[in-house]
């Protein structure tokens, strides 16, 4: 077996792709892949990309699972994730729009927005639209292109996050039409997987530590991380850590609180603390974010 060398394909590379088009560093939809660079290695997708086929045929692995994906299907790879084989068809069309994280972080409203529709993705990469949901997910995409070519509306950026949003609530309604419909028996590691999700939905403001997770499954700390590394290619650590960068971030920006009331909120020792945590996951201290 060789091994092949993995490489990270950032959204800098994104704008590069067919008829791109894309609004600050962090949002570039494309609808054509003639000229992308498609590399014959594996490639480490550094941001979320969600896409509906319209013509033709692609396929690929995502995370050594082969994938194939036909006109009306809506394909997700999130973040971190590796993509291998990819291989179109030559009148293969798409419209697929991708988004950094930090992007992504920026519109949402609550961390339950964070994950529905991202740990949906992980098991299930590839869906099928009905023609009514397809209709949707394009009005979206053209909507959302021609308000990112408005670049003299003043607020461009906060009408492009706020179409997004509604879009993916939109797709977050295919998730439960698909999972109530679906019979599909989850393995031992989805299980422990989302289990753990949810936990830390509900305990990660007063909680952080992998260990007690762990307990509450009744697994060793190092299962849970192996689980979790599997499944997700992250760390237990950073989905906590993600959790609560996204709460401060929130309440930083939509609630008066000040930031002593969101240091007891989310049980830091001391506002110091808060602040030094935050500047390391986001550049900046939480006045200066909440400022800017």
């Amino acid at each position: 077996m060789v091994n092949k060398n993995i490489i990270d394909t950032t959204l800098e590379q994104a704008r590069k792709w067919g008829n791109a088009l894309y609004l600050t560093d962090g949002l570039v939809l494309a609808d054509q892949f003639d000229h992308a660079s498609v590399s014959k290695e594996p490639e480490r997708m550094n941001f979320i990309l969600m896409a509906l086929c319209r013509k033709g045929q692609v396929t690929y692995n995502i995370d050594t699972r082969q994938q194939t994906v036909r006109p009306g299907d809506l394909y997700f790879i999130s973040e971190r994730h590796i993509v291998d084989n990819f291989t179109a068809s030559d009148d293969f069309e798409c419209l697929c729009i991708m988004l950094s994280t930090q992007f992504y972080h920026g519109f949402v409203q609550n961390v339950k927005n964070v994950s529905s529709l991202l740990l949906f993705s992980m098991n299930n990469p590839v869906v099928s639209l009905t023609p009514q949901e397809i209709q949707t997910y394009e009005n979206y995409y053209q909507t959302i292109r021609k308000k990112i070519g408005d670049e003299s509306h003043h607020y461009r950026t906060e009408v492009v996050q706020a179409l997004l949003l509604a879009m993916f609530y939109d797709m977050s309604d295919v998730i439960y039409r698909i999972e109530q419909s679906s019979a599909k028996k989850q393995s031992r590691s989805d299980v422990i997987f989302a289990r753990f999700i949810s936990m830390l939905q509900e305990n990660f403001r007063k909680e952080r530590r992998v260990s007690w997770y762990a307990k509450q499954l009744d697994i060793t700390a190092k299962y849970l991380s192996e689980v979790v590394k599997h499944v997700s290619m992250r760390t237990p650590n950073e989905w906590i850590d993600s959790y609560v960068v996204l709460e401060i971030r929130v309440l930083l920006k939509n609630s008066p609180k000040s930031i002593k009331e969101i240091t007891e909120e989310l049980n830091f020792p001391n506002q110091s603390f808060l602040g030094k945590y935050f500047k390391e996951h986001v550049g900046v201290s939480p006045s200066e974010y909440r400022k800017g």
